[in-house]
């Protein structure tokens, strides 16, 4: 499979403790490998959409971020504060528990209140898919379809597992098509990144997109 790697990778850095250095250096790397964006904490973001400015990398923000157990004033308050920032794509967290308890309707007005408050910037919606049943995962996916996402995204990496080729290829047939479907969590090296395009991803979220590019 001959194709550019570096096109699908969102380059991560998100440990609470990451650096002003270490962030501007994460920044580096995907203007050098063009990557697709530079996805950091909300209080990063607008180092990074300077730090990016003209490059065609795009700053990409976390909201709601790791639990989505906030409500979903806050979420889209968070929301306008990182676009207002620099961010052209959010990724946000659903409300988990809300998707246990099996209220769908919440589910997707939290996921919409979120999409009303980016503007012009993509949402990516976070499932968690490592807390959900296969069930609940297409119900999630139909919930941010339905909100008029740009996205469906496996995981945060901040909890129980990160994404599976068998979750990437079911969300993919949920989804369709023309819905982006990212895969994150978890992907460490080049192999991992193709098994996971091949399952249907057209993003992958990674902390070592250089290792993933280099082979």
């Amino acid at each position: 499979m001959s194709i550019n790697l570096a096109s699908y990778i969102d380059h991560t850095l998100l440990k609470p403790e990451a650096s002003k250095a270490q962030i501007l250096k994460i920044c580096d790397e995907a203007k050098q490998y063009h990557f697709a964006s530079v996805c950091v904490n909300p209080s990063r973001i607008a180092l990074v959409a300077e730090a990016l400015k003209g490059t065609g990398v795009t700053p990409c923000c976390v909201v709601g971020f790791p639990l989505g157990a906030i409500p979903s004033e806050s979420k889209a308050a968070e929301t306008a504060v990182a676009v207002k920032n620099g961010a052209g794509e959010i990724d946000m967290v659903i409300n988990v528990g809300a998707a246990k308890d099996g209220d769908w309707d919440f589910v997707e007005s939290d996921i919409a209140a979120v999409k009303a408050a980016c503007g012009e910037a993509k949402l990516k919606v976070i499932i968690e898919t490592c807390l959900l049943t296969d069930e609940e995962k297409v119900k999630a996916c139909i919930a941010a379809k339905n909100a008029k996402a740009d996205f469906v995204k496996t995981s945060t990496g901040f909890s129980k597992a990160g994404a599976t080729v068998a979750d990437v290829k079911l969300m993919r047939e949920t989804v369709g098509p023309d819905m982006g479907v990212k895969a994150a969590g978890g992907i460490h090296n080049r192999e991992e990144a193709l098994a996971m395009i091949e399952a249907g991803a057209s993003r992958l979220g990674a902390s070592s997109g250089i290792a993933i590019v280099e082979g």
